[in-house]
């Protein structure tokens, strides 16, 4: 029989989707004061494969990832997800807006990839708790990144690719001197 063992700690991501660098800056400087310090940005990336956010966020929308320093248990991952939802709210009231003007994607990257946590269901989602959900998005091999049927079309993008490679190399060091 064999014994569970405790997970492997994980490496937090999140995406962030807005429109204007005065939400970016402000989400990121509440996330510092969540998750602790970043130790891996990613550059702006349009986001334009689709219109879903646009009518709650606005036009000319952006995403950028962070990655941060400290390691963390993969099952926080539903309770991060629930911060992150309310602190779209919190950066919502603190710009006085009617509607929801960010949106924060939290994951964990492991040596082999990338888990995102949603709130909406579907077939290839593992339900975690409290309404929270695991979608596998990346697959990483050892130079390379693998995309499943599933994955979103930006997430085939090589800048995305290559910020998670970074990433991930981080991580695995970070993993060796753990």
């Amino acid at each position: 029989m064999a014994e569970p063992k405790p997970f492997l700690a994980v490496k937090l991501i999140c995406g962030i989707i807005a429109s204007e660098n005065r939400i970016f800056k402000r989400t990121e400087k509440y996330l510092g004061k969540l998750y602790g310090a970043l130790d891996h940005e990613s550059s702006m990336f349009e986001f334009d494969f689709t219109d879903y956010y646009e009518k709650q966020i606005g036009e000319n929308l952006k995403r950028k990832f962070l990655s941060f320093k400290n390691l963390f248990m993969p099952e926080k991952l539903s309770e991060i997800k629930i911060q992150t939802n309310q602190l779209e709210e919190e950066v919502r009231e603190e710009f006085k807006s009617s509607h929801r003007v960010v949106n924060i994607d939290p994951g964990y990257l492991n040596p082999s990839a990338l888990i995102m946590a949603t709130a909406k269901d579907f077939a290839h989602r593992i339900p975690l708790q409290n309404g929270i959900y695991a979608h596998l998005e990346l697959l990483f091999g050892k130079n390379d990144v693998r995309t499943l049927s599933w994955t979103y079309p930006d997430y085939r993008t090589k800048g995305y690719h290559k910020f998670f490679m970074e990433v991930r190399k981080i991580y695995l060091s970070q993993l060796k001197y753990a």
